[in-house]
């Protein structure tokens, strides 16, 4: 069975409760959005993704009540060059949703959501470890797979191969 192409447009996304409510709450806060898959992505301007994690948790049409995972991606060489995925889940209405934020090179941090969810912490961890996003208010935020003296983060596509020598 083919797949149906992606829609991009935020016009014919406004029916997904996600987006509608995010819209609604604070419309210049969506960069973009994509239906891909069956599954809702949206990029959100990285000073407003607390409040927006807050708004999609607590909402009456959405109750996206887990957050499943935090990871990155390294775009570099093209600016913005981070990008920071989290993956919500809603128990009560079996429903996924992907949010992304882009973080440029020179500055790359965003709110911690360690607040909203305990279990964000490791997540956030791990990226700032691997990749060097800093996550600001987070409690804790140090290496948690590399050793505590490892010079860069190993999962920038500028790092060595060899490592820093």
């Amino acid at each position: 069975m083919p797949l149906e192409p992606a829609v991009n447009d935020i016009e014919q996304l406004k029916d997904k409760p996600a987006l509608a409510l995010l819209l609604e709450w604070r419309p210049e806060a969506i960069e973009r959005a994509k239906w891909d898959r069956n599954e809702l992505t949206i990029w959100v301007d990285r000073h407003s993704l607390r409040e927006a994690c807050i708004a999609l948790r607590d909402g009456a049409s959405t109750r996206f009540n887990f957050l499943a995972d935090i990871t990155c991606v390294d775009w570099f060489p093209s600016e913005p060059r981070f990008e920071v995925v989290y993956s919500l889940l809603s128990h009560s209405r079996k429903e996924r949703i992907r949010l992304k934020v882009r973080l440029p090179g020179e500055d790359p941090n965003v709110e911690s959501l360690t607040a909203q969810w305990p279990g964000a912490d490791p997540f956030e961890r791990e990226v700032f470890d691997l990749f060097g996003v800093r996550f600001q208010g987070h409690p804790n935020l140090r290496r948690i797979m590399m050793p505590d003296d490892w010079e860069g983060h190993p999962l920038r596509k500028d790092y060595p191969v060899e490592g820093y020598r």
